[in-house]
């Protein structure tokens, strides 16, 4: 049987641009192998989740196709994916159980992430959303430091206030206020999280 990378177109992209998921000729499975990229509804131009390298997207055409028309993705920095026709992953899948698995798990924990934010927003302030999401994204995809966790400023205020369900203007304020609280630290580059944070 011919090998999975075999099967892979690859593409360099440079950060910014777009990958368009649900309106190409053949609906595709992306891998991340290098970057970042996030994942918008593409009706709304709202950011839905931020995906890490060495994980998928696109999964969704697995699924529901009529959904996965409405996203499309955006590099967040220079990034490599390479993809695999829906139709062929299908094939592949059916025959590697453990590759299947993996991509209902994949879905599976969006599913989850998904249920989590619903229910931030019944319970939980604006702030403390704001917050715990930074805390999260910083944990993700952030590298252990002295006193520290550091990770890339890939995302706006605006693509933090789609996914916290707040204002571009509240992220500001809970983002300065946290900074004097001497809880987090940001520049245009990184994003950090000082340890004490993780002990609350």
């Amino acid at each position: 049987m011919m090998k999975m990378c075999e099967l892979l177109e690859m593409e360099h992209l440079d950060k910014g641009k777009e990958i368009a998921i649900g309106n190409r000729d053949k609906k595709s499975i992306f891998f991340l192998k290098k970057g970042a990229v996030k994942i918008l509804n593409s009706t709304h131009n709202t950011t839905k989740y931020v995906v890490k390298k060495g994980n998928i997207f696109g999964e969704l055409s697995l699924y529901d196709e009529q959904a996965a028309a409405m996203e499309k993705a955006i590099t967040l920095e220079e990034s490599i994916i390479c993809y695999i026709q829906s139709d062929m992953m299908e094939e592949l899948m059916e025959k590697h159980k453990s590759l299947k698995n993996g991509v209902f798990k994949v879905y599976g924990l969006r599913i989850k992430k998904l249920e989590r934010r619903l229910e931030d927003l019944l319970y939980k302030d604006s702030k403390t959303r704001i917050a715990d999401f930074i805390y999260a994204y910083v944990k993700e995809f952030g590298e252990d430091k002295l006193d520290r966790i550091e990770a890339k400023n890939l995302l706006s205020h605006k693509d933090i206030a789609n996914l916290t369900n707040t204002s571009r203007q509240t992220v500001n304020n809970v983002l300065s206020t946290l900074r004097k609280e001497k809880r987090i630290d940001y520049n245009t580059r990184e994003i950090a999280i000082f340890k004490p944070m993780l002990e609350e």
